[in-house]
């Protein structure tokens, strides 16, 4: 099947996609001019792949689970993220399966991009082709599912150059096989001769060349053999004589001394693996040789697989491994200089710096890492070597040290790799400028948006996903959060604006869904709607909870940022919305009719009974009356979020801010006149993917506006 759909991704061409090229940069929209970076939070998020050029000094990219890929900038030290480009429409791209670099054209840069394989996501994966290190990409589609963020998600590279000539690309994939280009990515076909698929949903979990006389060598999950190759172009394969059974393969590489390394795990990894092992191949005899640097199973230890491996292309017979799922004591990297004979643990003796990304310390001691998935050393510097973990990226400027038994320094690597799942944002009218809740990681008080949170995320307690978060106007500094957690640990406030957080004392009994939380103007009163309860209401600071009277399950909840006494809710399974004027404790039905199957309220910091309804595909409703009733804006088509911001100059309404659509094209918009009228305040090249859990205008600055993404931080626009 040849699959020549092309796209030419670059700015203003109509239904053709546009490329990132510096994320800071400044973008001309109908609102003019706007420039969009990043909330500094650092990493957050599985880093599945890394890769360095092996014949550019400096050329460096790493693959993400959800959060696209990135080339290192050796100028200012910093990632640059390449798929901030990737539309609402195309949201399951973001997830990048597989990378592959063209030996002999520094230029050349392909990506597998694709993040589920799922009924539920409609979106076929996709081969992104670049000539120019991904400034700009071609598309060719392709007519299955990939899945970055699935099971196996750090074995690789599935996706290689024919070191011999350019032109040859193959991809293993997860369900379909092995797959050809022979014309740099723009047509592929099935390589039929290829005898198994592997085992379904992993698949083929790398590909690669020997350059030396172009035998092509395959690892797939299959453990009965787990390694193939072709001596003839692959045009016919075999499994490889002699080798280790029973394990799946993880990676796979040519080290300069002639030998195949290869890591194992029983299963795919990155979450659990309960055996796993390190072998060689001899390439000019054919002799395996077992080299694992540390048994599983064994003196009363948990099993564990392996995940990453490198080999020194400078050094003949230096290679490094790493564990994988060793959730006790902990992962570590091994190092060996006589091709895995004897070995060197680099966590026995590593001096790990988390400044760079102090949330990584909430463990209390900074850990080497999780699910290091992968580790690439500079074929240009044997001494500089990074690895992938979990949540960020880990590198050394001195890991031939510990040939000597030295320590070798590791420090956080992904300034500018942004890659947190952000579920809430708030931006008060006092305190800091924003306060996020994020996927994983917790939640986040930003006293400056270009400096990481010198504090981490909040704590007491330290949570993981927190989806909810919401702010008192009048009273300043109180806030609320939420965390998907244990309970008794799931809620707490902050009276000094998230410096400093008290855990809420109890909770509403029988809750088992975490759901939203609402707090009134004067934080007199909590509200809290867990996801399979009716929502409770809190007078005394979350030490108990009553149910409120007259609110459906399931609904949505916002308290009035003027009227304490006023909180408004809305049923997104009846269109019903519902009014609360004693502070919570009873709602009562009042507008009928409006749109089903979703919703989002928000209310204007400066305006007595104004709540605005987002709801989704069903539109925008605005009231102006306490809930009473809610009209339609009629000059936007969808709305998925709404905030609310700094009133433009000569104005007295606040900015508002969606993400939605207008006269057919989807972006991010601003209102300065109460909905009568939007301009884009985006561009195609700053789409980000999916951005509708969240939306903070800032009440203090015209024009600025937060979003929320999914893998890609939090981005932030404001008018140059």
């Amino acid at each position: 099947m040849n699959l020549a759909r092309r796209h030419f991704l670059a700015l203003g061409t109509g239904t053709a996609l546009a490329a990132a090229t510096i994320p800071s940069a400044a973008a001309t929209t109908a609102g003019g001019q706007y420039r969009w970076r990043n909330v500094e939070i650092v990493g957050g998020g599985f880093v599945t792949g890394i890769v360095h050029h092996p014949r550019k000094r400096g050329l460096v990219y790493a693959r993400t689970d959800i959060g696209g890929a990135a080339r290192f900038d050796n100028r200012t030290q910093r990632w640059v993220q390449l798929l901030h480009w990737i539309g609402w429409d195309e949201w399951n791209w973001t997830g990048v399966e597989s990378l592959a670099l063209d030996p002999a054209d520094p230029q050349r840069l392909y990506l597998a991009a694709g993040t589920y394989t799922n009924e539920w996501s409609p979106i076929n994966g996709a081969i992104l082709r670049s000539c120019d290190q991904g400034r700009t990409f071609e598309r060719t589609d392709l007519p299955f599912k990939l899945g970055g963020n699935e099971p196996g998600r750090s074995m690789g590279e599935r996706l290689v150059v024919d070191p011999r000539d350019g032109r040859v690309l193959l991809f293993g994939t997860r369900n379909q096989g092995l797959w050809r280009s022979g014309d740099r990515g723009v047509t592929w076909s099935r390589v039929d001769s290829f005898p198994v698929t592997g085992n379904p949903g992993i698949g083929i979990g790398f590909v690669f060349f020997d350059r030396r006389d172009g035998t092509i060598y395959a690892g797939v999950a299959d453990p009965a053999n787990p390694l193939y190759r072709s001596t003839d172009a692959g045009r016919t394969w075999s499994a490889v004589p002699g080798q280790p059974t029973g394990l799946l393969p993880h990676h796979g590489e040519l080290g300069a001394d002639g030998n195949i390394y290869v890591t194992y795990g029983d299963l795919p990894g990155p979450y659990e693996m309960y055996d796993g092992a390190v072998h060689k191949l001899n390439t000019a005899t054919g002799e395996w040789t077992d080299i694992t640097p540390l048994r599983p199973n064994t003196g009363g230890e948990a099993g564990f697989g392996y995940g990453g491996l490198a080999t020194d292309p400078r050094k003949p017979g230096t290679v490094m491994v790493s564990t994988m799922s060793r959730w006790g004591p902990v992962d570590d990297i091994f190092r060996s200089v006589d091709g895995g004979r004897t070995w060197q643990s680099i966590g026995e003796r590593i001096v790990l710096d988390t400044s760079g990304a102090p949330y990584l310390n909430f463990h209390g001691t900074p850990k080497l890492g999780w699910m290091i998935g992968d580790i690439s050393i500079d074929p240009f510097d044997s001494d500089k070597v990074l690895y992938v973990t979990g949540a960020t990226i880990f590198g050394t400027d001195d890991v031939t040290g510990a040939e000597a038994g030295r320590s070798t320094h590791w420090s956080v690597r992904a300034q500018g790799l942004e890659e947190t799942a952000v579920l809430d944002l708030i931006s008060p009218p006092w305190g800091p400028p924003l306060i996020s809740a994020l996927g994983d990681i917790g939640v986040y008080r930003h006293d400056r948006l270009d400096v990481v949170p010198p504090d981490g995320q909040a704590s007491n307690p330290v949570s993981g996903t927190s989806p909810s978060l919401d702010y008192a106007a009048l009273a300043p500094g109180f806030v609320v959060r939420l965390a998907n957690a244990n309970a008794g640990e799931r809620g707490a406030y902050s009276t000094d604006a998230g410096s400093s957080w008290q855990p809420f004392a109890g909770e509403p009994s029988g809750m088992t869904q975490t759901g939203r939380v609402a707090v009134g103007a004067d934080a007199r009163t909590i509200l809290w709607a867990p996801g399979d309860l009716v929502a409770h209401y809190s007078r005394d600071r979350g030490a108990t909870w009553i149910a409120v009277a007259g609110l459906p399950a399931g609904s949505v909840l916002a308290g009035d940022r003027v009227d304490g006494s006023v909180f408004y809710g809305f049923d997104p399974a009846t269109g019903t919305a519902y009014v609360s004027t004693n502070g919570g404790a009873a709602f009562t039905a009042t507008a009928t009719g409006l749109p089903t199957g979703g919703g989002k309220l928000e209310t204007v910091l400066d305006r007595a009974g104004h709540c605005w309804l987002a709801a989704g595909a069903g539109g925008l409703y605005r009231s102006v009356d306490r809930g009473s009733t809610y009209l339609p804006v009629p000059t936007i088509e969808e709305a998925y979020t709404i905030g609310f911001g700094k009133a433009a100059p000569h104005r007295r309404e606040m900015a508002a801010y969606t993400s939605g659509k207008v006269a057919g094209v989807r972006g991010i918009y601003r209102s300065d006149d109460s909905g009568a009228s939007w301009v884009r305040v985006n561009d195609d090249r700053h789409q980000y993917a999916s951005t509708g859990d969240a939306i903070a205008g800032d009440p203090r600055v015209y024009g600025r506006v937060y979003l929320s993404t999914n893998g890609f931080g939090i981005p932030y626009g404001e008018p140059v």
